[in-house]
């Protein structure tokens, strides 16, 4: 009889303290806009002035609260169309820092290593050669990109390692680079279209790069190679790592490769023609013509540009970082390693900032020139997403948006959201010193 009385008067408590529960306010942010209609009018405009397509912005704590958003669509271009914090977008290089903390994850775990040769994961890349000029200086190196062609083999002289992968140091490029000897040769590889990543890995070992490993900066498919090299350590796809190492342990739901069953993607718009309207099969150009196709049977998983995200879960993502790798009390990075994220690595002659892992840290002149402060972590991507973390106030920021080209009119718009942002935020008291 004791015992069932004390089982019942246990079950009241429970029962007590899930209606308490229930009825308590969730907490309020940190962190408030006072105006926040000043911002929406910004964001409103460059819609209304025909310069995007749709415009979604997304500011949320470190803790999850979201303490501002607003979302605009041309409904002209796209009637009904409704974006939210739950729409899924292509985010192109927003795919770069997801790939970086997976390997980096693995380097924790003592699986990789950042000196690690390439060629010790990928010895198809063995006898890849470096383009150079009839006066033989390195095609990266070209103030004038028509001094390129005709173009020169060499061969490798130094160790590609994979932290030169990280900083793009070793030597992969776009078919953007106006060499157009060396474009037309990437074009036709047609990398997307790759079955598998040994395919891929197959189409790149026909390509020179543009300079000798280790060198200097130079953006391009560096990351989507570093893809390969975690994917060849491990003998899993780039898909399972990151579900297996990031997303899946913290919970993260709007971020991964592939479509979700029964969602479709926005359709690219473009502005190269001085109206808005939808991208023409072949114009985003930055592989030369052929795009990822995000077919979940799809078996190539681009580091560097393949993963669809919504704004709700790339934010998640954001806030691990923000938190020194850790999220909802799971950890993934060791926050010595977040830090070697947002440390000097290259670019460090900039008055504008400097990079990290293929993350922008800005200078003071963001906050003199009214478009945001110093010390924020900033990416983004080929269609006009936008990320940032504030590490001083602790909140992160997601700007989405499918647009490939920007009409004069329409540049500068994630400078100035982010400035009106921090004009509002300015009477605001610094969360972190």
């Amino acid at each position: 009889m004791r015992k069932t009385t004390l089982f019942g008067f246990a079950i009241c408590i429970i029962l007590i303290a899930f209606t308490l529960n229930s009825f308590m306010p969730e907490q309020s942010p940190a962190i408030t806009l006072k105006n926040h209609k000043a911002v929406d009018s910004i964001i409103d405009s460059y819609v209304n002035r025909g310069f995007y397509p749709f415009v979604y912005v997304r500011l949320e704590d470190k803790e999850g609260r979201v303490f501002y958003e607003h979302s605009i669509v041309n409904q002209k271009l796209f009637p009904g169309l409704v974006v939210g914090g739950d729409t899924w977008m292509r985010i192109w290089s927003m795919s770069k820092i997801v790939t970086i903390s997976t390997v980096l994850n693995l380097i924790d775990n003592g699986i990789l290593k950042l000196n690690d040769p390439v060629t010790k994961y990928i010895p198809e890349f063995s006898n890849i050669k470096v383009a150079v000029n009839e006066d033989g200086m390195a095609l990266s190196q070209l103030k004038n990109p028509k001094e390129g062609c005709p173009m020169h083999l060499v061969p490798i002289d130094s160790v590609m390692t994979v932290l030169d992968l990280i900083n793009h140091e070793a030597g992969f490029y776009y078919a953007t680079t106006k060499i157009r000897c060396l474009d037309s040769l990437l074009a036709m590889q047609n990398l997307p279209t790759a079955v598998n990543s040994q395919e891929l890995i197959n189409r790149l070992a026909k390509l020179p790069i543009i300079q000798q490993p280790g060198t200097v900066y130079y953006y391009g498919t560096n990351i989507t190679v570093l893809g390969l090299v975690a994917e060849r350590a491990t003998g899993k796809s780039l898909k399972q790592l990151v579900e297996e190492r990031i997303t899946g342990p913290l919970g993260i739901k709007g971020l991964q490769y592939g479509l979700p069953e029964g969602k479709k993607l926005i359709p690219c718009a473009s502005g190269k023609d001085t109206i808005i309207r939808l991208a023409y099969p072949g114009e985003l150009d930055i592989f030369g013509g052929k795009v990822p196709d995000y077919d979940p049977q799809h078996k190539l998983f681009l580091g560097g540009e393949g993963m669809l995200a919504t704004a709700a879960g790339y934010a998640d993502f954001l806030r691990m970082l923000l938190q020194g790798g850790e999220l909802n009390g799971t950890r993934v990075l060791q926050k010595s390693t977040v830090e070697d994220i947002h440390k000097p690595h290259t670019l460090l002659d900039n008055a504008y900032g400097y990079n990290g892992y293929n993350l922008w840290v800005s200078s003071d002149s963001m906050r003199v020139q009214g478009k945001g402060d110093g010390g924020l972590w900033i990416g983004g991507g080929y269609e006009g997403t936008h990320f940032w973390m504030d590490p001083k106030r602790d909140f992160v920021g997601v700007i989405m948006t499918q647009m490939f080209w920007i009409q004069p009119g329409g540049n500068g718009m994630n400078d100035n959201i982010r400035g009106e942002i921090y004009r509002l935020l300015s009477d605001n008291p610094i969360i972190k010193k």
